[in-house]
């Protein structure tokens, strides 16, 4: 008992020195108050003088006091001030009033975020017009959707299409509720506070909303006392209430509920219930049955724990309890939520790929054109709901896509049957490049996984792992219809497997309006993701060679026309580079030199290597690129004398966009891929123009386009395998340039009509893979293939008539010969015998073959290659 008494006492005395600290901080604070006031009245009395201070002060009390003892007066003629119960009323009066200054104080603090406080709130306009993030969509240009660009995969519904039986079970699991209460449901908090949440939290739909819409928890938006734990729960439920009352006042209780279906998150990456119902059972919302609508309401409680895919089990009992809920608020009987919820679970689903579909590669481009267009213009492509109107026709996307990938099975076929029993990537004397795919594998995100986990201790752990622990794998195939094939393999053995796979790139486009018509980057994007149109640039070897042609009948110092002779003989150039003296003597295909001279049409058709080298050497190597850029080529290119043979890289994009400006009347145009943005509501924000430049005269476009015919018309032409495509009906013309690389690392093509410019790329992912065999290796036969059998499938639409047809008549006269060149004996001589083809991009100091004397036939090349 003396040992309570003795802590008591203590506790007593503890609380009494407790209590005087406070009356002395009060008193100092109080000193501090009058200091501060004194300091006050002293300044401004400098400023007006003490007389009109005194009089201010004096007059201020004077009229405090007065409404005081007036409103004292008031109150004591209706309550007793000497009753018992007054200092009581006083008291709970003055904590009332306090406490609504407190809450007024609080709720000033929430909405405008005082001394960054609480975070920040949307403004009124914010929430009389609240804005979801939407994906925004790209559609080629014939109205066929072909991907989304998203930061939450949404595309917003009307209250129309959303079934009632949904919103039943929403309100019945959710916030029965919800028709009686203006935002918030003090019975529902009553409850959950009494369960200590067990029953729920006391969230209404309304509240839910406004989290879900306005993201009332981004730690981005947190203030100083939601960083104090306990106090944060506090800030947030409070801004949750206010913003759910502010959207009461605002909106239908119908409008919240649609709201609220186009904001909430199923998981699995959908978001809104046209996105859900899409990928949980591949259906429109309004189709949707009671169980499956009772799935998605019970995916709120816990996306993950009651997700149908993952958790097939709970989700069906959540599905249940959702159905039992509807039950007993009469939204449904008890026999019939009983008789629903004996149904299997059952689901398709159907998940959103935003690379997935047609024109995969093209998205990456449109994302980049679209990102930085927003950044100018204050658009975000992934919140939006922008409509991307692309270039794209989606008909011809597909006949790019089914032709690319029949030939490219036909030819890969061929490569590893080239290849079998070796392996494909060599030196240029054909031996095996030793360590080739460990350089390869040094380059993976699993090899600097592993280096993290084991350097700088276990270095050889790294490589065990990569070449002796399998992994189940799905990878691709040529061999399954399914594209794909499953298998056990090492990451080791599996970048073995992908660099045997030739690649590809295909892309066409209408010259007059530079618009993209289709773009092929590869073989698969889910399994290569390199774009080989735009991304990729190699060498482009003997397609480079019409830019050489173009600036010698351009230039009017050169001056040539088609019909102008230049002799096939050797070519030696002595220059110095980087301070380096070096010599450089290209070689023709063959092997030898035919010394005859042929017109610049027939050399150009035949690919001549020594024309094109004498020809790059009279325009001069700095011209040449200044022609090539002046039609379109972006990239870099070295004014070497090899530039002419295609010596610099440049991408399949700019190739093909520069070969547009000879069926342009010599105006080179910009290749677009967009045509315009609209957005979510379908209106117009900015169309893009067709950007066009002045590069060579209409007369020498129009000799280029004739030159370009000579590939499949002249003897000995490189283009003549276009011939074997059905593709010359109706009087259709066309012209092409063939090109092929050192060792046929590179095969190249540009088909060229009057509609119509394509061009297709194919190559290993090195260079260092290729064919052995020029036979096989050369445009001819790998890029040429693919650009035919495209267009023998465009051709063949009757849709795509109007692309068919004669190359029109010059539009301007035409003062060079290039119609009746004559034909000279040695010209005829060297048909007979001469088959150049290959176009090879040789180094400095080549051994070349000396051919046999002009005035004699040699014998035939060892090659048949015509390139």
């Amino acid at each position: 008992m003396s040992e309570n008494r003795e802590r008591f006492r203590a506790i007593r005395h503890a609380f009494g020195v407790f209590r005087q600290r406070v009356r002395q901080r009060r008193n100092q604070l109080g000193d501090v108050r009058r200091g501060v006031g004194r300091q006050l009245y002293r300044q401004t009395a400098r400023v007006v003088g003490e007389e009109r201070v005194n009089s201010w002060t004096t007059s201020g009390r004077d009229t405090y006091n007065s409404y005081r003892y007036e409103f004292r007066a008031f109150v004591h003629r209706y309550i007793d001030p000497d009753a018992w119960y007054y200092p009581y009323l006083k008291n709970t009066v003055k904590v009332a009033g306090y406490g609504a200054l407190a809450l007024g104080f609080y709720v000033f603090m929430l909405n405008y975020n005082f001394l960054w406080l609480t975070g920040s709130m949307p403004s009124v306009a914010e929430l009389k017009n609240p804005k979801l993030n939407q994906a925004s969509e790209i559609y080629s240009q014939d109205g066929v959707m072909i991907g989304k660009f998203y930061a939450e995969n949404r595309t917003p519904i009307k209250l129309e299409n959303i079934p009632k039986p949904l919103i039943d079970a929403l309100i019945a699991t959710e916030d029965v509720r919800f028709y009686d209460h203006s935002g918030i449901d003090p019975r529902a908090i009553l409850r959950a506070l009494a369960s200590l949440g067990r029953d729920g939290g006391g969230s209404t739909i309304t509240q839910q909303l406004a989290k879900n819409l306005f993201k009332t928890r981004r730690k981005q938006d947190r203030g100083v006392l939601t960083r104090i734990p306990g106090v944060r729960a506090i800030v947030y439920k409070s801004k949750e209430w206010l913003m759910a009352l502010k959207l009461e006042s605002n909106f239908s209780k119908d409008e919240i509920i649609t709201y609220y279906f186009n904001t909430v998150d199923f998981g699995s990456n959908s978001f809104g219930l046209k996105t859900a119902a899409r990928t949980f059972f591949n259906k429109v919302p309004d189709s949707l049955n009671v169980q499956e609508g009772a799935v998605l309401v019970g995916l709120q409680k816990a996306t993950t724990a009651y997700n149908p895919l993952k958790n097939p089990k709970r989700s069906k009992e959540r599905r249940n309890v959702v159905l039992a809920q509807m039950a007993k608020y009469k939204f449904l009987t008890k026999s019939q939520s009983d008789s629903i919820s004996a149904l299997p679970l059952v689901t398709e689903f159907t998940p959103e790929n935003p690379y997935s579909g047609p024109a995969s590669y093209l998205k990456n481009a449109v994302q980049d054109y679209v990102k930085k267009w927003g950044e100018e213009n204050g658009y975000d492509l992934y919140t939006d709901g922008l409509r991307i109107i692309t270039t794209i026709d989606s008909r011809m996307q597909t006949y790019a896509e089914d032709a690319t990938s029949e030939k490219m099975k036909q030819l890969q076929r061929t490569f590893d049957n080239h290849w079998r029993g070796r392996k494909p990537w060599t030196d240029e004397d054909g031996n095996e490049l030793p360590g080739f795919i460990d350089s390869v594998a040094r380059r993976t995100e699993r090899y600097k996984t592993l280096s993290k986990r084991f350097l700088p201790l276990y270095p050889d752990s790294i490589m065990y792992y990569m070449k002796n622990k399998k992994y189940k794998m799905r990878v691709f195939s040529w061999d399954k219809k399914r594209g794909y094939d499953s298998t056990e393999m090492t990451p080791y053995d599996s970048i073995a497997y992908y660099k045997r796979f030739l690649q590809s790139g295909m892309v066409a486009m209408d010259p007059h309006t530079g618009y993209i018509r289709a773009w092929v980057g590869g073989l698969n994007y889910d399994y290569f993701k390199y774009d080989h149109v735009k991304q990729g640039k190699r060498q482009p070897g003997s397609t480079f060679k019409p830019f050489v042609y173009t600036a010698a009948i351009d230039d009017t110092l050169i001056n040539l026309g088609p019909c102008d002779r230049i002799q096939d003989r050797p070519f030696r150039k002595e220059y110095r580079e980087n301070g380096e003296d070096k010599i450089w003597e290209p070689r023709n295909s063959t092997g030898y030199y035919s010394y005859s001279r042929l017109t610049l049409r027939r050399a150009m058709a035949r690919s001549v290597n020594s024309i094109t080298a004498q020809l790059t050497d009279d325009v001069g190597p700095e011209r040449v690129a200044e022609y090539a850029h002046r039609m379109g080529i972006k990239s870099r290119l070295e004014a070497v004398p090899s530039i002419g043979l295609g010596s610099s890289d440049v991408s399949l994009y700019e190739l093909v966009g520069a070969y547009c400006t000879f069926m342009n009347d010599g105006e080179a145009i910009e290749p677009m891929i967009v045509q315009r943005i609209e957005d979510r509501d379908g209106n117009v924000i900015e169309t893009f123009a067709t950007k066009k430049k002045r590069a060579i005269s209409p007369e020498t476009a129009f000799l280029m386009r004739f030159m370009l015919q000579g590939g499949l018309q002249e003897p000995g032409g490189t283009s003549q395998n276009l011939w074997s495509f059905n593709l010359f009906k109706n009087g259709n013309e066309m012209g092409g340039k063939t090109g092929t690389t050192s060792n046929n690392s590179d095969g190249w093509f540009v088909g060229v009509s009057d509609k119509l410019v394509v061009g297709a790329w194919v190559g290993g992912d090195d260079r260092s893979i290729h064919f052995r065999s020029t036979d096989l290796g050369e445009g001819a036969k790998t890029a040429l293939p693919l650009v035919g059998r495209f267009l023998e499938k465009v051709y063949a639409d009757s849709k795509f008539k109007n692309l068919q047809g004669p190359f029109p008549k010059p539009s301007v006269e035409i003062t060079k010969e290039y119609q009746n060149c004559g034909y000279s004996y040695d010209e005829e001589a060297a048909s007979e015998s001469d088959s150049t083809g290959v176009d090879e991009v040789v180094g400095d100091s080549t051994f070349v073959p000396t051919a046999p004397a002009p005035d004699v036939v040699p014998p035939p090349a060892d090659t048949t290659v015509n390139q």
